[in-house]
């Protein structure tokens, strides 16, 4: 009797574990035709590196690890002496361009001057040239007049002398009033390349000037930049930085991490893409809030399998070639639906647990 009865039980509890492991089966057959599931994969949050503009030794840091800041608050500041230094520097060239501005503009008033005068020299002496002209001819006409009184003798010689001195210094002073017009043509010439030259180096004065405001312009906001503050409203990651340290532009020092938005990147082998699309909902649970359940949506896929983007990506035609699944990054966007207190606890990194509804 005992026997029978073991046997009995036995085959009770066999079938029951065959009932049980079938039911399983087939709903997680089922659950599998319409969903996508990975546990490769990790919250992303918006993480802005801390970089100042400009290099210098660190004067104060007013943040420490893991504080909360808002937008605009001072994060550390830079040593400003040098900055200041630069801007007296600047301030002083301008000064200089300026005063060097002037003094070309008034060269160039004074070769203005210049050429005005010479201008009227030549067109007085063109006035002279014309009346001597005139004057020469008419003693022209009286010496030949009395060339041929004198020939018939019905003049003396002595009239006939004084016509032809009065004829000959005539012609003298027309030569020299042209000799003269031609030497203030030259210096009008000459003041005229000069005033060329002097309007040339007021152009270089002008241009050295909005350098100098340039300098200036950049000193100031090089200035501006010793202070260094926050981007975004987030919580600051560790600060490893101190007072008296020098720090270079462009280096990156420290992040804020942005807690008010967060999202998936979920890793799924090339094998599960085959159904998947845009706009599918999500089921996420994340490891560390094991209680809660996150609700988001697919956003976009990756161009490229995470491979592809790595520092040394796989090279198929070198070598032995052996067939690995590839993993292509998807990203989920958690809905508005979500907690936003629960959404401010997940922190970049964390893994979860991401199911896709394909149906």
């Amino acid at each position: 009797m005992e026997k029978k009865n073991t046997n009995k039980k036995f085959i009770t509890i066999f079938l029951a574990l065959i009932i049980v492991g079938g039911s399983y089966g087939t709903y997680k057959y089922l659950h599998a035709q319409s969903h996508e599931l990975t546990d490769d994969a990790q919250i992303e949050k918006r993480m802005n590196p801390i970089i100042p503009r400009v290099s210098g030794y660190v004067d104060k840091v007013y943040v420490k690890d893991n504080d909360f800041v808002k937008k605009g608050d001072t994060l550390f500041t830079i040593d400003q002496r040098d900055f200041k230094i630069k801007i007296e520097e600047a301030n002083a060239a301008l000064v200089a361009a300026e005063g060097s501005f002037e003094v070309s503009k008034a060269d160039i008033s004074g070769a203005l001057a210049s050429v005005a005068v010479s201008d009227a020299n030549v067109q007085s002496a063109g006035g002279n040239i014309e009346a001597a002209k005139i004057r020469l001819g008419r003693l022209t006409s009286d010496y030949n007049r009395y060339n041929n009184l004198y020939k018939n003798h019905s003049i003396t010689k002595q009239q006939y002398e004084q016509a032809l001195a009065a004829k000959q210094e005539a012609e003298t002073q027309v030569r020299i009033l042209q000799q003269q017009q031609k030497a203030s043509s030259f210096q009008k010439s000459v003041i005229e390349a000069k005033s060329k030259v002097s309007n040339k180096q007021t152009e270089v004065a002008a241009a050295n000037i909005k350098r100098a405001q340039a300098q200036l312009e950049a000193a100031k906001l090089n200035l501006t930049y010793t202070v260094v503050t926050a981007a975004i409203d987030g919580q600051v990651s560790k600060v490893d930085i101190q007072p008296g340290q020098l720090v270079q532009a462009g280096q990156s020092l420290f992040q804020i991490i942005n807690n008010a938005s967060a999202w998936v990147i979920a890793n799924f082998k090339e094998t599960q893409l085959n159904k998947m699309v845009e706009g599918q909902k999500v089921t996420i649970k994340v490891d560390a809030y094991p209680d809660y359940d996150f609700q988001g949506t697919i956003t976009s896929f990756s161009p490229a399998t995470g491979a592809r983007f790595s520092l040394l990506p796989p090279d198929n035609a070198t070598g032995n070639f052996v067939k690995t699944i590839q993993r292509l990054p998807v990203k989920i966007s958690l809905d508005a639906t979500n907690d936003p207190e629960k959404i401010k606890l997940l922190r970049p990194g964390m893994n979860v647990d991401v199911d896709v509804h394909l149906k």
